[in-house]
């Protein structure tokens, strides 16, 4: 007989245009974690559009954005999450309260949609912000179960 899989683990990946971090965040996760975890992102006041250095980026990099529109963190709160995390401080701050006490984190990093400056300078941008949060996925994807519940 062989084991039941565990559900995924439901991660949900906040900041405040959702057309940026979270969105490659989300994208990054469902890549990588598939079968251990399923991701979405929304925003605390929702840009107009996607960003298109963050759609370019994720695809310069082989990572498919199926993607959604920027998308309010309205009506997700009352969704189960296992795991909330922030990657502005902007959406920490307005950060609402899910049900059954998911797990919430931090991630504050730079918003590469601020950057101003040429083309080059604002690719760099989404290059490095796309890295950080490689970088802090893999870590995320290397932690067992039980340390996933510790955070």
């Amino acid at each position: 007989m062989s084991a039941v899989p565990a559900p995924a683990l439901r991660v949900l990946f906040l900041c405040t245009g959702n057309s940026a971090r979270s969105q490659m965040a989300e994208a990054l996760l469902n890549a990588k974690g598939k079968g251990r975890f399923e991701a979405a992102s929304a925003g605390s006041q929702p840009a107009a559009r996607v960003n298109p250095y963050a759609i370019e980026t994720l695809r310069d990099r082989g990572i498919p954005w199926a993607g959604h529109p920027p998308r309010s963190v309205d009506g997700l709160e009352r969704q189960p999450w296992d795991l909330v995390i922030t990657v502005c401080d902007r959406a920490k701050q307005a950060c609402p309260i899910f049900p059954g006490h998911p797990v919430q984190v931090h991630w504050g990093m730079p918003d590469p949609a601020e950057v101003e400056g040429d083309e080059a300078a604002k690719r760099a941008a989404f290059r490095e912000a796309f890295m950080l949060l490689n970088a802090r996925i893999d870590w995320l994807l290397g932690l067992s179960p039980d340390q996933l519940r510790e955070l």
